[in-house]
This record gives C-alpha cells, sequence and structure tokens, in this order.
C-alpha cells in the first residue's frame, strides 16, 4: 500500500518499498521448527491453503508471493470523501493531487 501511495500521489517517488532481497521466511520458520509452504502462484492458493490448514502438528508459515506492481483498488485517499473514491487506477494525464493529513 506504501507503494501503491508513493506511485499515485507523490510522482512515484518511491521510498523503503523495494523488498528485493528478502529471506527466505520458510527457511527462517523451519530454523525455528515451523513447517512452512511457498505460495508463488495465485492459482495454488487453495491448494497451498489446504495443506497449511491440514498440518496439525504446530503453527506453519504461508510464503505468498505477489507480484511487484499490483495495486489494490478501490480505495479513498486520505482526506477525501467516498465520492472521491478511486475504483481502479487513473490514466497517466491525470496527476492526482496529494492527500492531506497525515502524510
Amino acid at each position: 500500500m506504501v507503494r501503491q501511495w508513493q506511485q499515485l500521489f507523490f510522482e512515484k517517488r518511491e521510498s523503503g518499498v523495494d523488498m528485493e532481497g528478502n529471506p527466505d521466511f520458510v527457511k527462517i520458520g523451519e530454523a525455528y521448527g515451523i513447517k512452512g509452504f511457498h505460495l508463488r502462484r495465485s492459482g495454488d492458493v487453495t491448494k497451498v491453503l489446504k495443506k497449511a490448514l491440514a498440518y496439525n502438528d504446530g503453527p506453519c508459515i504461508i510464503e505468498a508471493e505477489v507480484v511487484k506492481g499490483d495495486n489494490v483498488f478501490p480505495m479513498i485517499p486520505a482526506g477525501a470523501a467516498v465520492s472521491e473514491m478511486l475504483i481502479d487506477e487513473p490514466p497517466a494525464s491525470k496527476k492526482l493531487k496529494k492527500p492531506v493529513g497525515s502524510t
């Protein structure tokens, strides 16, 4: 969400959102005795969730990889009214106002 706000309202000045080089969270979990599952494709969500829910020998972790550039809509910019809700990404030619408030 932070990346999305930086993209939409702050001229794509991304700061602190590039998560390249993440550790293997499944291996970290396994180092603590926690069962881990990798989720790489959206088509595997049901299969991986079923495996995780069926695991009854303690906690487990699901590492879900997502497409970095996907944005979440609908969204209401900070300080905006519900009538100003963004249903999908505005065209590149439409510059959005920076939100007011705590940002």
